[in-house]
């Protein structure tokens, strides 16, 4: 199955001009998160606005934090938690391969959240898109043993964040042992959002260190909902620690780059799979 992402709001389509400037700040971030980059000639031209008023809602998102203003438009604005890692070359190569389909994926992901919902992220470049597509006046509580995702999110002001304690692994900022196990069993959630190193029907989901599966093994458990958040390269892939069976999922979202061939394993254990 294809999902396809609900499309943008023409300005024709506004109820009142109360709304405007709120829905064109969420198309804005919307749009950054989707291409990487917007230009204020282009969005004057999409919502029927002013260059001034765009040039206004990309200052008021600058002063929010949702994104860094170049010269004739925006970029999306990096946490001022990853400058210690600006020159690590195999960081970024992590946070940079495959960043369309990522995006993508986070937008699919965060659009399935509902208002007043529990919600668990694990470590990982793809959940770290879901976290920046939490739409504006999200209205949840987030549930994570991963630095960076709290820090995503510690000037939403609309998103409670509940972070584990733990020993911190590096550079992926995810804490790991039995205080974090401990502290994970005590929330249930409606839905988590899992991030794999790979996931094949029949091995399952696995990990490359078994400190974080045994972490996310918690995570699974707790939730109603299982939503495993990968891009076509990590279908059929097999690492070094088991998390679960594939069939304990409920959804996978991943991008076009997937083969029906890929898909098709899941499908027929029931999963619905979702490709952006």
């Amino acid at each position: 199955m294809t999902f396809l992402l609900k499309p943008l709001l023409p300005v024709s389509d506004l109820l009142t001009p109360d709304n405007a400037a709120a829905v064109r700040a969420q198309t804005i971030v919307e749009k950054l998160l989707q291409a990487g980059t917007v230009a204020v000639d282009e969005l004057a031209a999409q919502f029927g606005v002013s260059v001034a008023t765009v040039r206004r809602d990309l200052m008021e998102l600058e002063q929010r934090g949702r994104l860094r203003r170049t010269h004739g438009g925006a970029v999306p604005r990096e946490p001022l938690l990853y400058e210690p890692f600006r020159y690590d070359s195999s960081f970024h190569e992590q946070i940079d391969r495959n960043l369309a389909e990522k995006r993508r994926i986070g937008l699919a992901a965060a659009a399935l959240i509902q208002p007043g919902e529990i919600i668990s992220l694990t470590a990982g470049t793809t959940t770290t898109q879901v976290t920046r597509s939490l739409r504006p006046g999200a209205g949840v509580t987030v549930v994570t043993n991963t630095v960076n995702v709290a820090m995503e999110l510690s000037h939403r002001s609309d998103v409670r964040v509940f972070v584990t304690g733990g020993f911190l692994t590096g550079g992926w900022f995810s804490l790991v042992g039995p205080a974090t196990a401990q502290a994970l069993g005590q929330f249930f959630v409606d839905k988590v959002f899992i991030g794999v190193n790979g996931i094949d029907a029949q091995k399952g989901l696995t990990s490359l260190h078994p400190e974080e599966a045994a972490i996310i093994q918690v995570m699974v458990r707790q939730a109603k909902q299982r939503i495993v958040v990968a891009d076509h390269t990590k279908l059929g892939t097999v690492t070094t620690s088991l998390i679960c069976p594939a069939a304990e999922v409920h959804r996978l979202i991943t991008d076009t780059g997937a083969t029906d061939e890929q898909v098709a394993p899941f499908c027929a254990l029931g999963i619905e799979v979702l490709r952006v």
